[in-house]
């Protein structure tokens, strides 16, 4: 559920290349998955889903949301193009901006719900009480171990991955899978208002 590249895990990695506060982004994302794979096992993923109303809402912020953030990379492409493969001097983001991005990416994506609370809590959902806690810590684990193994990958792995043609492929295929997943959220917002 968590390791498909989406808005969040591109902002992750982003991070991580340039190098600007990746391990507080990547905790940041940690946290919020806890809040939410938790919420959604002990009750939470039923209650999204009975108030059809808040899910087209988050939708609807997602697309809005995960379509801006496209067009930013496409921007930050052509720039790149344009800039002929010179160096350009970084703009450094300071902490603040970098938490407020994480926040977001995280909160305001629907995918992250529907993954951690509606999917997660449904089948959590249907264990015992003792299972519940230990299906919790197993999808726990496996978020920490990803984010802030993609985090440190990418820091690790910035000196390549900065260079301009590379950084240009990643922006381009960044912005193609942010449209598809907003085209696809627009697809679904359809079919369940063709349904109501």
């Amino acid at each position: 559920m968590i390791i498909p590249i989406g808005a969040q895990n591109a902002y992750v990695i982003n991070q991580g290349i340039s190098r600007e506060h990746h391990m507080i982004t990547a905790s940041i994302c940690f946290v919020c998955d806890i809040v939410l794979i938790s919420t959604g096992i002990f009750g939470g993923g039923a209650l999204l889903a009975s108030y059809p109303l808040l899910l087209n809402t988050i939708t609807i912020a997602g697309i809005a949301f995960l379509s801006v953030y496209a067009w930013q990379f496409i921007q930050s492409a052509r720039q790149q193009h344009q800039e002929d493969d010179l160096t350009v001097p970084s703009m450094s983001r300071g902490r603040r901006a970098v938490i407020i991005g994480a926040l977001a990416v995280t909160l305001l994506n629907p995918h992250v719900y529907l993954d951690t609370v509606v999917v997660l809590g449904a089948i959590g959902g249907q264990f015992a009480f003792d299972e519940r806690i230990a299906f919790t810590i197993g999808a726990l684990m496996g978020s920490c171990l990803w984010f802030y193994g993609l985090s440190a990958g990418a820091a690790r792995l910035s000196p390549w991955l900065s260079t301009p043609s590379i950084r240009r492929l990643l922006d381009l295929l960044m912005a193609s899978m942010m449209i598809f997943v907003a085209g696809k959220l627009a697809f679904g917002l359809y079919a369940r208002l063709l349904a109501s």
